[in-house]
């Protein structure tokens, strides 16, 4: 998304090709000292020019990247999970100083879930993600932006969804202590405790109206901790990829759940799946959570609109 600048500033030309560490000591759950020590190294042996700041507050991530970009920094490194890097992403759009498709964004993962990078089959392994930010491959990534009902915007980069899935996400919060396990144990909770509602879902020319488990507005192919609810995804086509899980049942997901990381729950008789650039969706008997990239930022009513090429992502 370009945006023009609003303020006037001296920017300096040092910190133009230099790296802009955001990372989140959170992140991982454990050994990040250790981690972030490895890192360093690993940059340097590389000659890879940063400076760096950790976060130490929730959403710190925004006020540091913002900062960065009036100092001239256009080249940042997200260290840390899915989180993480969603809160980097919202903090590029949301500044007014450059067009942020001039800025790159490059991932160490150190996460529980780690979503984003899979679609572009970036290693979740130290030393191999430092090797492809050495190669700075980019290409450049569509963002979503969501408005829910009290006119909060929040941008996303991966995967954003009403209902089941941020129903897992609420839950989450319990469980991160299991690692890569909590996503599957929260989601054999939500199976036994999730209420569907009624979700009246508009775009383009449709409307539909239907008993909801989720719907999910997809950039990206994994969300979940792997799972992939989205077909045919092309994260630069322009083009969300919309998949409306129905009157799926308890029974239905239980005989189905290796089709939720295969990918083939798509093809399920009660999922249907939709290419779009803006949707609206209106719970009408309850107000679900929703989430995107893995964070939740409201319930109730909600749009999505995508905004074509707007960040460089670095990716294998």
């Amino acid at each position: 998304m370009n945006k023009l600048p609003v303020d006037k500033v001296n920017f300096s030309d040092t910190n133009v090709n230099r790296w802009f560490i955001v990372a989140n000591p959170t992140s991982g759950n454990r050994n990040f000292s250790k981690k972030w020590k490895l890192i360093q190294q690993l940059l340097r042996n590389k000659n890879i020019d940063f400076s760096f700041s950790i976060t130490q507050f929730a959403k710190h991530e925004i006020e540091l990247v913002q900062n960065a970009v009036k100092k001239g920094y256009r080249n940042f490194i997200s260290v840390g999970g899915d989180g993480t890097l969603h809160h980097v992403v919202n903090a590029i759009m949301l500044q007014r100083y450059v067009k942020t498709s001039d800025i790159t964004i490059a991932v160490i993962p150190l996460g529980t879930g780690n979503d984003w990078i899979k679609t572009y089959n970036i290693p979740n392994d130290i030393k191999k993600a430092i090797e492809i930010i050495n190669k700075k491959k980019t290409i450049l990534q569509d963002i979503g932006v969501l408005e829910t009902a009290d006119k909060k915007m929040t941008y996303f980069n991966n995967a954003a969804g009403l209902g089941y899935d941020a129903y897992i996400v609420n839950k989450l919060k319990k469980l991160k202590s299991f690692g890569a396990a909590s996503y599957l144990l929260a989601g054999i909770y939500g199976l036994f405790f999730y209420k569907k509602s009624v979700f009246s879902i508009s775009f383009d020319d449709k409307k539909i109206e239907t008993t909801c488990l989720m719907t999910v507005i997809g950039l990206c192919k994994f969300s979940g901790g792997g799972m992939q609810f989205t077909k045919d995804v092309n994260p630069s086509d322009g083009f969300f990829d919309i998949s409306i899980a129905k009157n799926i049942t308890f029974l239905d997901l239980v005989l189905n759940i290796n089709k939720l990381y295969s990918g083939e729950i798509v093809h399920h008789k009660k999922f249907e799946t939709y290419k779009t650039k803006e949707i609206h969706i209106h719970p009408k008997n309850s107000t679900p959570f929703i989430q995107a990239d893995g964070e939740l930022i409201g319930t109730g009513n909600v749009t999505a609109k995508i905004l074509e090429r707007a960040i460089n992502f670095v990716v294998n």
